[in-house]
């Protein structure tokens, strides 16, 4: 139960992200220095990676550190997640994000359940969150993710 709380408070998170990312113009690419296939570079182009993901997951995780001691609480969560206006249980949504339970989500928490979330939503395994495995976006399919 606290599991699924969780992961509807980390996919509203993501989701806020993804929209806010798609929105903005994408920077003028330069060529690329490496060899890489083009079609990876063409992934990372329109896709989400691990790395992008969670960097946007940690400027939300900064943000509801208010006391910046680098490490939530349950209270700091809480109040995050009613400032946001989220609609699930911010205590089961903490509690699973609390592996070693006690009582505070640290960025090596935080990193492996983002990584988790990641591998859960990267359907096809390419390391990119393509816009039709992301929840949210409009071409998403309407499955939980």
């Amino acid at each position: 139960m606290i599991r699924p709380t969780l992961f509807v408070v980390a996919l509203g998170l993501q989701t806020a992200a993804a929209v806010a990312q798609t929105t903005a113009p994408a920077p003028a690419q330069t060529a690329p220095s490496t060899s890489a296939p083009a079609a990876k570079s063409d992934l990372t182009k329109s896709g989400l990676t691990l790395e992008k993901f969670e960097a946007r997951r940690e400027k939300a995780f900064t943000r509801a550190d208010s006391d910046n001691d680098s490490k939530v609480s349950l209270a700091e969560w809480t109040a995050f997640q009613t400032a946001r206006k989220a609609k699930a249980d911010p205590a089961k949504s903490f509690a699973g994000m609390d592996t070693n339970k006690d009582g505070f989500v640290d960025k090596g928490e935080l990193d492996a359940f983002l990584a988790k979330r990641f591998a859960r939503l990267d359907k096809n395994s390419d390391g990119v969150l393509s816009a039709d495995e992301r929840p949210g976006h409009k071409t998403a399919p309407n499955e939980e993710q």
